[in-house]
C-alpha cells in the first residue's frame, strides 16, 4: 500500500475544494495542513495509513500524462456502484469527465470511470472483481 502520496497544484484553493468533495466520497478524512498550507487526508484500510496531500506548485505549467511524472491516479471502487455513484458527483459537481463508467478491456468486468483534476491530472476509479494474481 502507498503510505502517503503528494500532489503540487496549481491553484491550492481551487484543488482543495476539488479534492475534499473527491477524497471525501471516498471515505478520507481531512487532518492538519502542512507548514506551506497545503492540506491533507487520510484513510486507514487493513490497519495502514495513507494520506494523500496537496501543495503549490513552483510553477503553473498545465499537467499532461505524456510528460514524465505521474501518467494517472486510480482510486480503488469496492463494486461498480461506487464508480457509479462517483460519477454522478463528477456531473453534480460539473467536474471534467474524460470517459465515462464503461468496461474496459483491461482485465475481465474492469469497470471505470476516468475524470481530471483541476490542473488536467488523470484520475480514475476502478471496480475490478477479479484481482491481479501474482
Amino acid at each position: 500500500m502507498i503510505n502517503h502520496l503528494d500532489l503540487s497544484v496549481s491553484d491550492l484553493t481551487r484543488s482543495t475544494e476539488f479534492y475534499a468533495s473527491l477524497l471525501g466520497s471516498l471515505g478520507y478524512r481531512r487532518v492538519e495542513n502542512d507548514a506551506d498550507g497545503g492540506p491533507n487526508w487520510v484513510l486507514r484500510a487493513e490497519g495502514v495509513l495513507s494520506s494523500i496531500g496537496l501543495h503549490p506548485a513552483s510553477e503553473s505549467t498545465r499537467h499532461t500524462g505524456q510528460s514524465p511524472g505521474l501518467h494517472h491516479l486510480a482510486f480503488h471502487a469496492e463494486s461498480r456502484e461506487q464508480v457509479d455513484e462517483l460519477y454522478s458527483l463528477l456531473l453534480a459537481s460539473a467536474m471534467r469527465i474524460l470517459d465515462p463508467p464503461a468496461e474496459y478491456d483491461y482485465s475481465p468486468g474492469y469497470y471505470a470511470v476516468f475524470f481530471a483534476d483541476p490542473d488536467g491530472m488523470k484520475l480514475e476509479m476502478v471496480h475490478e472483481p477479479v484481482p491481479w494474481s501474482e
